[in-house]
């Protein structure tokens, strides 16, 4: 075991490490300023929507487990960078990325907590328990909504049709939770009728 001040320095470096999440901007635009959010806000508030939406999840869910995802589900995007859910790109490049990001940054923390939170980020990326099916359709979600509430600005922007919108957050919605998805649904035909998103033909 660490001596007490080493672990503490360990766990400083990590938190100040985890400060330059606040520095990478995703595509999504706040529903106010219209500024593009950063990943650390989107975190926070992906926590807080799942909190405040467990009682949709598909299955019964550790609400505590789900939040911790929802915290450092992104971490990794310090080294590897966001990528839009509506770009192409090489899934193993992506994959390899930020496997490397989830080693580095995660092992600044004292080794047991190091485990739990590549533990739970890898929990998050496979999507197999509902937990991690819950967390990430919460995931999808939001950006949706953010859409939705800026009438499309993000989507927009870059000439995004209906049919991406439900061919990337059908499943992963829906796997989480069917409520949420049925609701989400209805938004994106309405957004459709109000001219925020291009209808496919």
């Amino acid at each position: 075991m660490l001596k007490e001040s080493e672990r503490l320095i360990q766990q400083f470096q990590f938190l100040m490490e985890i400060d330059k999440l606040k520095e990478i901007l995703r595509q999504s635009h706040l529903v106010v300023s219209k500024r593009r959010e950063n990943s650390a806000e989107h975190c926070w508030h992906l926590a807080m929507t799942a909190w405040i939406l467990a009682e949709y999840a598909e299955e019964a869910v550790n609400l505590w487990r789900v939040m911790k995802m929802a915290l450092i589900h992104d971490i990794v995007e310090i080294d590897a960078g966001d990528v839009y859910i509506y770009d192409t790109y090489d899934e193993a490049v992506k994959v390899q990325q930020e496997q490397q990001a989830a080693t580095r940054i995660f092992g600044l923390l004292p080794v047991d907590q190091a485990s739990e939170f590549r533990e739970l980020w890898e929990e998050f990326e496979a999507c197999t328990t509902p937990d991690a099916r819950f967390a990430a359709a919460v995931d999808r979600l939001i950006p949706l909504l953010h859409n939705y509430y800026t009438q499309g600005l993000s989507w927009q922007e870059h000439g995004i049709t209906s049919a991406q919108v439900y061919a990337r957050n059908r499943d992963r919605i829906a796997n989480g939770s069917s409520k949420l998805w049925q609701t989400a649904e209805v938004l994106i035909h309405d957004a459709m009728e109000k001219g925020y998103l291009v209808k496919s033909p």
